[in-house]
C-alpha cells in the first residue's frame, strides 16, 4: 500500500487534508465523535482508488480529489450505521462510535458525513458522478435488506451470497472507480471498463475478508467465527455444504445455528473447531480462493483498453493487494 501511495503521493496529501476540513464542525460534541473516527481511519483503499481511476484515464484533478474525500466520508458513514444496526462492540480495535458514545450520536454523526458527502459531491458539478453514487447508495441499501430477508434462515445460497456481497461491498468498490474515471473526464467506455474492475475488485476483497472467520487455518491469529456467530453463512462453509453428505449437513447447520442463537450450553470452543474443520476437510478456502483468481483476472481484462502505465500497475497492486493482505 504504500508503494500504492507513492504513485499518488502529492495528490493523497491534497485527499488528506480535504479530508480533515471535511471532518470538522464548530459544534463541540460532534467535532469531538468526527475526531474520534479520523483516528480510526483505515488504509484508504476507496479513496485511492478513485485517484487511480483518474490517474489511468485523464488524470487527477480537483474534482477527483472531492470525490475521493466523498466517497470515503460515505463509506466512513455506512460503517457507522452498520455497527449501530449489528450492535458492533469495536471497529478497528477500539470501542464503536455508538458504543463510545450512544446509539441516537452514532447515527447522526452519520448522517452529518452523509450530507458533508453530498454537499462535496455537488460542488463537482458532474451528474455522471452524482448518478454513480445514486445508484450505489440504493445498491447498498438493497443489499443490507437483501441480507436481512435471507436472516429467516443463515444457509443461502452460492449465487445469493455472491448477490448480496455485490451489493453489498462490490458496488462501493464500482462507484469509485467509475466515479474516478468520470472526474478525469473519461470516455465511456474507460467509465464501464473501470466499474467492472471496481466490481471484481470489491468481489475479492469481501471474499478474503469472509476468509478471515478461519483465519487460524491461515496462521494468522485473529478472532474467528464471527459470521457464524452472527447467523451469516459466507462462501467457505456454503460450498463445503454442498460437497458433503445429509447426515454433515444436518448436523454442521445445527452446530452453526447453536452458535448464532446462543444456545445455552453448547461448548463453543468444539463447535468453531468442528466447523473449521469441516469447511477445511472440504475445501471451501480453496474454493474461494479459486474464485477470487476467476475475478481478478476478470479485473485485469477490463484493463486491456488502457496502455500500460504506472496507474495500470498500480491498480493490479491494489487487486492483489485484496486478495493477498493478512489483515
Amino acid at each position: 500500500m504504500d508503494k500504492i501511495r507513492n504513485i499518488i503521493q502529492t495528490e493523497f496529501r491534497q485527499y488528506e487534508a480535504t479530508f480533515a476540513g471535511a471532518l470538522h464542525s464548530d459544534n463541540p460534541l460532534l467535532n469531538e465523535a468526527l475526531d474520534y473516527l479520523r483516528a480510526q481511519r483505515g488504509k484508504q483503499l476507496r479513496p485511492i482508488l478513485v485517484m487511480l481511476a483518474a490517474g489511468i484515464c485523464r488524470g487527477i484533478t480537483d474534482k477527483t480529489i472531492k470525490t475521493a474525500v466523498s466517497m470515503e466520508l460515505m463509506h466512513t458513514a455506512s460503517l457507522v450505521h452498520d455497527d449501530v444496526v449489528d450492535n458492533s462492540p469495536t471497529r478497528r480495535g477500539q470501542n464503536a462510535l455508538h458504543r463510545q458514545w450512544s446509539n441516537k450520536i452514532a447515527v447522526l454523526v452519520g448522517d452529518y458525513m452523509l450530507a458533508k458527502s453530498m454537499e462535496l459531491l455537488a460542488s463537482v458539478h458532474n451528474n455522471v458522478i452524482l448518478n454513480t453514487v445514486a445508484e450505489m447508495t440504493l445498491a447498498l441499501t438493497s443489499g443490507e435488506i437483501l441480507q436481512l430477508h435471507t436472516n429467516h434462515s443463515m444457509w443461502i445460497s452460492e449465487g445469493e451470497y455472491l448477490r448480496i456481497i455485490e451489493h453489498k461491498t462490490a458496488c462501493l468498490f464500482a462507484a469509485c472507480s467509475e466515479a474516478g474515471a468520470a472526474s478525469s473526464g473519461a470516455t465511456v467506455r474507460q467509465q464501464k471498463a473501470l466499474r467492472q474492475f471496481g466490481i471484481c475488485l470489491g468481489m475479492c476483497f469481501q471474499m478474503k475478508d469472509d476468509i478471515f472467520d478461519y483465519s487460524d487455518i491461515e496462521d494468522i491469529g485473529k478472532p474467528t467465527m464471527n459470521d457464524i456467530s452472527d447467523g451469516k453463512a459466507t462462501l467457505p462453509i456454503i460450498k463445503s455444504l454442498q460437497r458433503s453428505n445429509k447426515e454433515e449437513v444436518s448436523h454442521i447447520k445445527a452446530l452453526g445455528e447453536a452458535l448464532a442463537n446462543k444456545v445455552e450450553g453448547i461448548n463453543v470452543l468444539e463447535a468453531e473447531e468442528e466447523i473449521k474443520s469441516f469447511v477445511l476437510r472440504y475445501d471451501g478456502i480453496r474454493y474461494t480462493y479459486q474464485l477470487m483468481e476467476k475475478y481478478r483476472q476478470k479485473a485485469i481484462d477490463t484493463l486491456k483498453i488502457f496502455p500500460d502505465n504506472v496507474y495500470k500497475s498500480s491498480l493490479i497492486a491494489l487487486l492483489d493487494y485484496a486478495i493477498n493482505r493478512m489483515h
